[in-house]
């Protein structure tokens, strides 16, 4: 057995931050927080250098494509992998495949290639992201007109079918029955709104019928007004609902992502990068169904100028956060772990610090750019800086 002490001048738990502590790691699991004072003589010390901050590893719920590959064209193990590999020399150590308004048999492909991921034990795959197409025409975004369309028995079918992983369904709340969402939470779905023009009142009898929070949000939902709160409205007032957002400078202005933040609490809003092909490639360029989308100064749009998902990584993501939003490291890294970790119902797991669980980190500069991370144990380096041994 090997054990090592990274010595961390800030470490972020997943709670809090808390300054100059050792982290030991066995192997590839966390064995103890504690100061560097106790560690055993018998540890490999790992110093980090500077104004630096350890904290868990990354976690993205919304990830459509990296490396070139977009999910909806590879739903294979194969593809799946490409796109993790992508994600993980960028800083995410676990994410959710998403498939983008699909077919009943590209659901059901979906599925069954993250099924034979995860049998692979595939380093970082935590689940699916199911994004459609039960949306609101109307706010449909990039997604293909002629994709949308309601849920069947069949979509049904698969969706509540056992599931290895966790599986997460956005959809606009007013296309299904109350029924069908209690059906789809009973059966373990994550339930998200999106894509939606649902009002306050229909959110909040979907929140009873299981629905636990927000794709995206602000986007692809109508804007509110003083008397029709609409899906934004009710998701700001809905202190316990989840939420995510596309910090990228692009989806949302920042005083109004800095609302949100008022409203739910970092520990209800979390970082998505709705992160494309385009991320960790050279690609400047692909189609979602028959539009072409360009990679156009780090954004992505069709032709109308529409966005098509984002050119980001969770990382940068994080680094946004912090650098153009003003918040705290612990804040903005509290956004892309426990938070998402919490929306999945895995806090015991992934997310945090603790020993016991896989020695999956990251590591962060003073300005939270990112370092490098520890998969399992073992540091790879980012091209921003190297550990000091």
């Amino acid at each position: 057995m090997t054990r090592q002490a990274i010595l961390a001048p800030f470490l972020f738990d997943g709670t809090k931050l808390r300054a100059e502590q050792a982290v030991i790691i066995e192997d590839d699991r966390i064995l103890a927080i504690i100061s560097p004072s106790e560690v055993p003589a018998s540890c490999r010390i790992v110093q980090t250098a500077g104004t630096v901050y350890v904290a868990p590893g990354l976690i993205d719920l919304q990830v459509n494509g990296g490396g070139g590959t977009l999910f909806n064209d590879a739903l294979t193990p194969d593809g799946i992998a490409r796109i993790v590999a992508a994600h993980r020399t960028l800083g995410t150590s676990y994410l959710l495949p998403t498939i983008m308004s699909g077919s009943t048999r590209g659901i059901g492909a979906a599925l069954d290639a993250t099924r034979s991921a995860m049998a692979r034990a595939m380093p970082g795959v935590l689940g699916l992201h199911v994004e459609g197409p039960f949306f609101n025409l109307r706010r449909r975004g990039i997604h293909p007109a002629g994709a949308i369309r309601p849920m069947n028995a069949d979509d049904l079918a698969l969706l509540t079918a056992p599931f290895p992983g966790c599986l997460i369904l956005t959809l606009a709340p007013e296309t299904v029955s109350e029924a069908t969402l209690r059906r789809l939470a009973s059966a373990g779905v994550v339930l998200l709104a999106g894509h939606t023009e649902a009002s306050s009142e229909e959110v909040v009898r979907a929140r009873g019928a299981g629905l636990v929070g927000f794709t995206h949000l602000f986007n692809a939902m109508p804007p509110i007004a003083g008397r029709i709160p609409g899906p934004a409205g009710a998701a700001l007032a809905d202190r316990e609902s989840f939420a995510s957002v596309i910090i990228d400078g692009l989806h949302l202005h920042a005083d109004t992502a800095r609302l949100a933040i008022a409203a739910k609490g970092t520990d209800r809003l979390f970082l998505v990068s709705d992160a494309m092909p385009t991320v960790g490639s050279t690609l400047d360029s692909f189609r979602i169904g028959e539009t072409l989308i360009r990679l156009r100064e780090g954004r992505l749009v069709d032709e109308a100028g529409t966005l098509g998902g984002a050119h980001l990584s969770l990382a940068e993501a994080v680094r946004n956060a912090h650098l153009h939003l003003g918040l705290a490291p612990e804040e903005a890294l509290r956004m892309a772990t426990a938070t998402p970790a919490a929306c999945l119902g895995l806090g015991e797991r992934v997310g945090a610090i603790l020993p016991g669980a896989r020695a999956d980190l990251a590591l962060f500069d003073a300005s939270l750019g990112l370092i490098g991370t520890w998969d399992g144990g073992v540091f790879v380096p980012n091209k921003r800086g190297m550990l000091q041994k």
